[in-house]
């Protein structure tokens, strides 16, 4: 990998020319039982989906920040890997009435209308399911995503060295999340199991950002309380685990 590859977005671009159909991204959800497993190749569609929907239909530029009041989710991950591309600040929990944008799940809708600028609902279903009703004063992701390019290219170049990601208070620009995750990581290259949040940076580099920067990949489990320790010890086995963070 190339000193020029230092984004999220470019960590993706360069892993899906080099192996796309290996696994990157396994959801758990175990208060439903969804799992969804996508490829370096499905996420980076997603990923190239969103950002165009971003950056197309909702104007967004590098330099404005998207409040993202969403959980431990694939769909999560998209969006991260979106807002690198495009080159917009994820402001992982961030306040909705300084943003530019703001991204939700179904249980932050409230406070997400503080925002006067665009917003867009994640119904969080099985399957990328949209909401049975839209909410009102949102977009509903399901319903606008599908119709997006499947090719991504930025209207304008992203400076890896602007802030990109603001979590646990800190901004760090997109080469800065490349370099921390990959120089953190406890595992390099493994198949790891996060049980952990997105709302912390040890909870979104270990279900995120390492594993891509380290071109290992994540078996990222949301509600892990409520499975066991005998549920957990076959899913390290079934998923072929070789690390654990929870």
């Amino acid at each position: 990998m190339t000193d020029v590859v230092l984004t999220a977005a470019r960590v993706l671009d360069e892993a899906l020319r080099g192996d796309p159909g290996r696994p990157l991204v396994t959801y758990y959800d175990d208060a439903t039982g969804e799992r969804v497993e996508l490829s370096v190749a499905t996420l980076a569609n997603w990923v190239a989906k969103t950002a165009n929907l971003l950056q197309g239909d909702l104007g967004a530029e590098p330099g404005d920040r998207v409040a993202v009041l969403l959980p431990a989710h694939w769909q999560t991950a998209v969006w991260l890997l979106a807002c690198s591309a495009v080159g917009v600040v994820a402001d992982v929990g961030g306040d909705p009435a300084r943003a530019d944008l703001v991204v939700t799940g179904p249980d932050t809708l409230d406070a997400a209308r503080a925002c006067s600028g665009e917003r867009v609902a994640l119904a969080l279903r099985p399957l990328g399911g949209r909401f049975p009703q839209p909410p009102e004063g949102f977009l509903d992701y399901a319903v606008e995503v599908p119709g997006q390019g499947d090719r991504f290219a930025p209207f304008a170049p992203v400076d890896p060295d602007e802030v990109a990601l603001v979590v646990d208070g800190t901004g760090r620009t997109g080469a800065e999340v490349v370099a921390q995750a990959r120089a953190e990581a406890a595992h390099p290259g493994a198949r790891l199991l996060s049980g952990l949040g997105y709302d912390t940076w040890r909870g979104l580099s270990a279900g995120l950002y390492a594993p891509l920067a380290t071109g290992g990949s994540v078996v990222l489990c949301r509600h892990l309380d409520r499975l066991g320790e005998d549920g957990l010890a076959q899913r390290v086995e079934s998923e072929r685990v070789t690390a654990t963070v929870r």
